[in-house]
């Protein structure tokens, strides 16, 4: 199963896609999209128009993509998620199924907490994948997400439960 990971964003877009069989993962692209446009509008159908060229590119099956969180302010929450909506508009228009993952998951899935800093992640990406090439952090954090997706999957593979078993936790109130 090709799956593909989005790390969205306004000005730049990471991605990664990983092959993952049965006690087998290995990296087969990542990149960046440096968004071109002067609009808003222009940006994210740069966004779309590149994500679809990946898609058709290397034919994912499923999709992994950072969920919206609040950082600095609204305004940057918004963008966020209009980048996020073109990406997700490209792979539900290729037939790609899509998984979304709050940053703290995809964290605690590549690091073992939720936490972790940039260069972490880049860390344990490239030694998850054994990738001797520096990654720039947007690529990294789109291949993050897919590893992040593709062990949810396997999660679900050696349990039967639906993936979005393992992508919540819920506290127990006494």
């Amino acid at each position: 199963m090709i799956i593909l990971g989005i790390d969205p964003g306004s000005r730049t877009t990471g991605y990664g896609l990983v092959n993952n069989e049965p006690g087998k993962m290995t990296y087969i692209d990542s990149g960046f999209i440096r968004v071109k446009g002067e609009t808003l509008a222009q940006k994210l159908g740069d966004i779309f128009f590149s994500i679809n060229q990946i898609i058709q590119l290397h034919k994912p099956d499923q999709m992994g993509i950072e969920s919206v969180f609040m950082h600095k302010n609204a305004d940057s929450a918004l963008k966020l998620g209009q980048a996020r909506g073109a990406a997700i508009c490209a792979c539900h228009q290729a037939g790609v199924e899509v998984f979304e993952y709050a940053p703290r998951q995809i964290k605690q899935a590549i690091v073992g907490q939720g936490g972790a800093h940039k260069d972490q992640v880049n860390h344990m990406v490239q030694r998850l994948l054994g990738l001797r090439q520096e990654l720039q952090s947007d690529e990294s954090d789109g291949l993050a997400t897919a590893i992040c997706h593709a062990q949810h999957q396997s999660m679900q593979a050696r349990t039967g439960l639906p993936a979005r078993a393992f992508s919540r936790r819920r506290s127990v109130r006494r």
